[in-house]
């Protein structure tokens, strides 16, 4: 008699908890989320509400893992950014995917959901934290450190700012809805971040002569 604990038991149960968490995000993209329950979500899945609570403990547990699970690929490693060789080039090309990924309605929804259960729960924020936040910080942290070996940022950069200036102003105005969310904004927060933390002999985003003689309606005139 094949045991209950047997590969096919496995299967079941990672089959079960991708169903949960499939459920819980499509819920919370179509309801409001004070209406989105555990009873709801074991529903949607086809599971009885007790499978849920043997593997999380609330609902924001449950909407943490959700998210948790969007950031990890077929192998369910982390993934890591993009290394061309080339940092402005990978840089802008996670950024625009991150505004892409923040005007999408369903995303949006799904990340102000955690944001909301975060900023209640101190042992979910610090699970966050352990789980999703530092690993996708030294992620990024390891990508600007290849990119300063190779000469692109400054040897003496704050890593840490670095990464705050690329990152922030975007939380910030997302959180807010204070401003669209474009590919144009992306760039602008990679060059200016490469402009403050760039190699002294980096070309910070000087215009040419002909340029700022149009803004200033005169020419610069040599010492």
């Amino acid at each position: 008699m094949p045991s209950s604990k047997g590969p096919d038991h496995s299967r079941r149960k990672e089959r079960s908890r991708q169903a949960i968490l499939a459920a819980a995000r499509a819920l919370i993209t179509e309801e409001a989320y004070e209406n989105v329950t555990v009873e709801a979500i074991a529903a949607r899945a086809g599971v009885g509400k007790q499978t849920i609570y043997r593997r999380w403990p609330s609902k924001s547990a449950v909407v943490f893992a959700a998210v948790l699970a969007l950031s990890e690929d077929a192998d369910g490693q982390s993934v890591a950014l993009p290394d061309t060789g080339d940092l402005e080039t990978d840089l802008k090309l996670v950024m625009r995917a991150t505004v892409e990924e923040f005007a999408d309605p369903a995303f949006d929804r799904l990340i102000r959901a955690l944001t909301t259960e975060i900023a209640n729960d101190d042992a979910l924020a610090a699970e966050y934290r352990e789980k999703l936040a530092q690993p996708l910080e030294e992620a990024k942290r390891a990508r600007l450190r290849s990119a300063q070996e190779a000469g692109q940022v400054d040897a003496d950069a704050d890593l840490d700012l670095a990464l705050e200036m690329l990152y922030a102003p975007l939380f910030q105005r997302w959180l807010h809805r204070s401003g669209p969310l474009t590919a144009a904004y992306a760039d602008s927060l990679v060059d200016a971040t490469l402009r403050a933390f760039g190699p002294p002999n980096r070309e910070r985003g000087r215009r040419p002569l002909s340029d700022r003689a149009a803004v200033t309606g005169r020419r610069d005139r040599p010492p």
